[in-house]
Order: structure tokens, then sequence, then C-alpha cells
């Protein structure tokens, strides 16, 4: 009889134990830094991307935002990047996942829920 076997085991410690956490990604990231303003509760927040993939970004930005808020703003993908004649504007709709500070900016993870390509 064939029995499903999953690729993982599940180990059960004691609770002083301490597992390193295994990162999961659902998409490759692009190491891509990109000026952008973007929107949350009405306010405007100026960053820099980290990285991008398919269903999220990074970004560098000089005021923590709040995790689950909503955000819009909008990605000039470089022509060069992107094997395109013209640099193509993209404009995002997501949410936070996560903020923390590093250095001197926070860091703030999210999501890619919307997107459409602009044309010019």
């Amino acid at each position: 009889m064939n029995s499903f076997r999953p690729d993982f085991s599940l180990h059960l410690a004691a609770p002083e134990a301490v597992r390193p956490q295994r990162e999961v990604r659902c998409a490759v990231r692009f190491p891509l830094s990109l000026p952008l303003v973007l929107t949350s509760a009405q306010k405007e927040v100026a960053g820099l991307t980290r990285n991008i993939s398919s269903s999220g970004v990074l970004f560098a930005l000089g005021r923590r935002l709040r995790k689950g808020s909503d955000i819009r703003f909008a990605l000039r993908m470089p022509r060069a990047v992107l094997g395109t004649p013209r640099d193509v504007l993209v404009q995002c709709a997501g949410r936070v996942v996560r903020c923390s500070m590093s250095q001197n900016q926070y860091l703030a993870a999210a999501t890619i829920d919307e997107y459409r390509f602009v044309k010019r």
C-alpha cells in the first residue's frame, strides 16, 4: 500500500528548544532599486524598492508603515530590465505584511494584490 509521504518530517521538541524558521517564498525575487512614492491611508511616503517579485515587493522607507495597511504605488520598470523599447509604468495595489527598522531606514514588505500596466 502506497501512502502519502511529505518531503518534510515533523519533529516534536521541548518548548525550550529553538529551531530556525524556514522562509518559504512563492516567487523569484529580483534585486531592483527603483524610486517610488506610495500612498497609505492618505499619506505619501517616498522610498526605494529593494527587491521585487510577481507577488510582492520590499521597500526601503523613511517612515514606518502599519502591518495590514492598504497601499498603492507605481513602479517605472526600466526597459533594459524588461527588454522592451520603453520603460513600463506599473500601477500596483497591495498591503503591508511586515515592517521593521534596519539601520537608519524602515524595510516594509508588501503583497502585490492588483497591478495594471499604464499605456503612455
